[in-house]
């Protein structure tokens, strides 16, 4: 998982602020596709901050998924428990979150 770039304090903050929020975006059936991906490029220069809801049976299939997810979009997988993750990617133009 990607999370060289924030130091442990930082993950910590965006663990807390994460944990009130409901998924926005999520993966079906049909896995990754150019939809999702788009989904989450909106929902992450919206928000900076997410979850995500993973619908794959296979651990290492959703952590491949989610590894995939975070690496095509530039986002830091943040926290991953069961099917939900926490994805955050800083918005370069219009910052909502200071940490």
């Amino acid at each position: 998982m990607n999370k060289k770039l924030l130091s442990n304090k930082q993950l910590k903050t965006l663990k807390s602020m994460a944990h009130g929020l409901s998924p926005v975006v999520r993966v079906g059936q049909h896995g990754l596709s150019t939809g999702v991906y788009s989904e989450l490029d909106i929902a992450l220069d919206h928000h900076e901050l997410i979850k995500i809801k993973v619908a794959a049976d296979d651990r290492e299939a959703r952590l491949q998924m989610l590894e995939q997810l975070a690496k095509k979009s530039g986002a830091t997988i943040v926290q991953s428990i069961g099917s939900v993750a926490v994805l955050y990617r800083q918005n370069p133009d219009k910052q909502v979150i200071s940490i």
